[in-house]
């Protein structure tokens, strides 16, 4: 325990490139400062759609071999972001992508929608306890948008802090929750992914004033994920030193994600603004800023943790 480092950030995410369209600057910006930046990913992906169509053979209903192509991609991404410890949960393949909601695939066997939450927690817990991170970082209880992947991937995450915590809880084949394993540890702070209305629309005003053609359309405010009042967020990260880190991640999903200068699409070829500043809501733990002011850094505030990297300053709007 002594020599993991003084900061670390466990991102749990439903699919490969979520994390990079979500959370890439942020943890470009952790990885460059030495912290821990461990993800975990719950699907490969194998029902997403394909963009290019030289690869268009990948799809579920073809060769079914898109999840296998896109463990290459988000290995390619989280090089691109200096993170160097990511995870499928439970290992790749053990929980397949879902589908959207009210699909078929919602059920088929293996599907991570359909899965035992607890079940599908243990696994987690196992990691929470190895890397025994202050923060974690997920989605809100509508996934963001209401993908049943994103929502479960909440539902586990969620679940696995608070098993994680119980001293009473084991995990591994070797009792009825699981062996021994690691000791229990207690997440510190934990955020869900979020953007700010107001920066929402300025940003889709850019796009329609400087790229209007980018792509076929221009996605609505309330496709992104997350969209919330302003008055939500607790917490904000510039990361605008690691725009390119972010956006290199995003392209290297090249089978989901088209990126056009500070603007990408994903398969239905309607553009939205990259994100470069990230925007979280504190759901569990103490802010490290004073009331009414937003925090600027993840770990403000938790106990032992020394040198942020940035000082708490701003009001909210």
């Amino acid at each position: 325990m002594t020599d993991l480092p003084a900061r670390r950030l466990l991102l749990v995410h439903a699919h490969p490139d979520d994390e990079s369209i979500n959370n890439g600057a942020t943890m470009a910006l952790y990885a460059a400062r030495g912290a821990q930046v461990t993800l975990v990913t719950c699907t490969l992906g194998e029902e997403g759609e394909v963009i290019p169509p030289e690869l268009a053979h990948l799809v579920a209903d073809r060769d079914d071999t898109l999840g296998t192509h896109r463990i290459g991609e988000l290995a390619a991404a989280m090089k691109e972001l200096g993170v160097t410890d990511h995870r499928f949960l439970g290992g790749p393949g053990r929980f397949r992508d879902s589908g959207m909601m009210g699909a078929e695939q919602n059920h088929r066997p293996g599907a991570f929608w359909d899965t035992d939450v607890d079940a599908a927690a243990a696994y987690l817990v196992e990691v929470i306890r190895s890397v025994r991170p202050q923060v974690l970082v997920t989605y809100d209880p509508d996934g963001g948008y209401g993908h049943p992947d994103h929502i479960q991937a909440h539902r586990v995450a969620m679940r696995a802090a608070d098993l994680a915590a119980d001293p009473g809880y084991r995990t591994g084949p070797d009792a009825p929750q699981g062996s021994p394993g690691a000791s229990p540890h207690t997440i510190d702070k934990i955020y869900w992914n979020r953007v700010p209305r107001a920066v929402a629309e300025q940003a889709f005003a850019r796009l329609r004033a400087t790229a209007p053609d980018a792509f076929a359309g221009i996605a609505a405010i309330d496709d992104v994920p997350g969209v919330v009042n302003d008055t939500q967020i607790t917490t904000e990260i510039d990361g605008a030193a690691h725009a390119a880190a972010k956006t290199a991640a995003m392209r290297a999903h090249s089978t989901q994600i088209a990126v056009v200068g500070p603007f990408f699409a994903l398969s239905n070829d309607l553009g939205q603004p990259v994100f470069t500043t990230e925007y979280y809501e504190l759901v569990r733990g103490a802010s490290g800023a004073p009331e009414g002011v937003r925090e600027h850094d993840l770990f403000a505030g938790v106990p032992g943790v020394s040198g942020a990297p940035e000082a708490q300053s701003g009001a909210r709007p």
